[in-house]
């Protein structure tokens, strides 16, 4: 039972063995300059002529680097190191033919080769998996002082550091493949995206426009004038057409953004005035207060900047508290590498919970105002386009502070 339940271990401790020496992918490649610099010091420093790292498989122990020989494979039976392959520590052997571990190895008797001397150190993985040795050897007997050992043993674990650092540095490198690849990928949907919205718009608008426009004129016939329930259904089938024609244009913006960006110092203060200038009929309308501050010059597409901005300004006029006129405050704040521009409302607010929600395509806060749900995930695209960031700030009472970040303008040269 005692043997069986030892045959188990080892199977059980090849197959951990095996699969770290698949992870780390090791086995039929060069050396490489660390490893074999790693293998000469330790030759050096144990004052031998020869140096091995020795890994271990199920059926083979194989070198990955040597000095003093020409690297090769052997029979795990064979080697010296598959002997004490588990030893957690350091073995130090000063003359192998007095040790039973050793006496009878064919590298050891004279059947292919005459080890005397022999030390070793475990190449352990972080997972605490052993997966070979690194060995020194001499053709006589001879020993290491206590520094030569723990010399052994650091170098040890350098060569583990090693193929640590060229694990991470492949799967570094597959990483960033994949994500080309997943970037590529996006570019390409988003090309179709707007190819795709951009027809789609293009065969919506022309039946939408004669329905408009027979709408508005079936509006102006006596017999509907003078019918009031048939002049509220035409008068609704218009606003309902109008409305369709509206998301049709926010879907084909959403689908474009970011596709041509345009980026030069832009002047946030003069973008401002231009939205509110577009907005003077509906902010008298509601009799908004808007308060802009010190507005810095950003790197932006200005068309895009506009329209950030506009769909910032038309939520905070269109989302106020019934019966409470809107005050919107405009301000900026220096970041590291940008700026934070924030527009501030005495609205209805958005629960905290549904901050990151609102910037989803489609998705909108359930109030008594209407909403597409695609403005808010439009100015989110634009602001990610160029780089920045979006997000909405807790505030003390009623409203809402929805900002975003854009990158600083560079400074001209002299």
């Amino acid at each position: 039972m005692t043997n069986r339940t030892s045959e188990l271990d080892r199977l059980v401790a090849d197959e951990r063995r095996e699969a770290e020496l698949w992870r780390y992918d090791v086995l039929g490649h060069a050396p490489g300059r660390e490893l074999q610099a790693l293998v000469e010091i330790a030759a050096q420093i144990s004052a031998v002529p020869t140096a091995a790292i020795n890994i271990v498989t199920s059926t083979t122990q194989q070198q990955l680097a040597t000095t003093g020989f020409t690297p090769a494979i052997c029979a795990r039976e064979d080697a010296m190191c598959a002997a004490v392959l588990d030893q957690p520590e350091r073995v130090v052997v000063p003359d192998a033919r007095e040790d039973e571990r050793f006496r009878d190895n064919p590298f050891v008797s004279g059947a292919l080769s005459r080890v005397r001397f022999y030390a070793s150190s475990p190449l352990t993985t972080p997972t605490g998996v052993i997966i070979g040795r690194l060995c020194v050897f001499d053709f006589k007997p001879r020993h290491l002082d206590e520094a030569q050992q723990d010399a052994l043993v650091a170098i040890a674990e350098r060569v583990v550091d090693v193929l640590e650092l060229r694990l991470r540095s492949r799967e570094l490198e597959d990483s960033l493949a994949q994500l080309t690849e997943t970037r590529d990928e996006l570019r390409r949907s988003n090309e179709a995206l707007s190819v795709f919205a951009g027809q789609i718009s293009h065969d919506l608008r022309t039946p939408l426009t004669a329905i408009m426009a027979s709408t508005e004129m079936l509006g102006q016939q006596p017999s509907v004038v003078q019918d009031e329930w048939a002049e509220r259904l035409v008068a609704t089938a218009f606003r309902s057409a109008t409305r369709m024609a509206g998301m049709i244009e926010q879907i084909l913006a959403h689908a474009r953004v970011g596709a041509q960006l345009r980026t030069v110092p832009t002047d946030v203060g003069a973008v401002v005035a231009s939205v509110l200038e577009d907005l003077e009929p509906t902010l008298l309308a509601r009799n908004a207060q808007v308060t802009v501050g010190a507005l810095p010059i950003v790197d932006s597409d200005d068309q895009q900047l506009y329209s950030v901005l506009l769909n910032l300004l038309s939520n905070a006029v269109k989302y106020a508290r019934p019966g409470v006129p809107p005050v919107i405050e405009v301000s900026a704040e220096r970041r590291d590498t940008s700026w934070r521009i924030s527009v501030q409302d005495n609205g209805i607010g958005i629960p905290t919970a549904e901050h990151d929600r609102v910037f989803g395509l489609f998705k909108r806060v359930e109030t008594s105002v209407d909403g597409s749900g695609i403005g808010l995930a439009t100015v989110k695209r634009i602001v990610e386009a160029h780089g920045g960031r979006i997000g909405i700030s807790p505030v003390d009472g009623p409203g809402t502070t929805v900002w975003f970040e854009m990158p600083h303008a560079p400074t001209p040269r002299p």
